[in-house]
């Protein structure tokens, strides 16, 4: 299945499932490609860069990446 979809389209349907299953956002993405029968490779063109903001920071948050320094506030 050829992906028929703007990068826009693409994300608000990941925020919904974000929201509709409470999983994050890359979970979101592998559940849609899944659902979809997509590889996820075949998305990657689609992911916008506040989702893939989004991504890095759920993953931060799981310690997959290293965490930023941040100022206290």
């Amino acid at each position: 299945m050829e992906v028929k979809q703007t990068p826009k389209i693409f994300s608000l349907e990941i925020e919904d499932i974000v929201k509709e299953k409470k999983i994050t956002h890359m979970d979101a993405v592998l559940w849609y490609c899944s659902k979809n029968s997509i590889e996820p490779d075949k998305v990657s063109s689609l992911i916008t860069k506040a989702l893939k903001e989004k991504i890095e920071n759920n993953a931060r948050e799981l310690n997959f990446l290293p965490r930023h320094a941040q100022l206290p506030i």
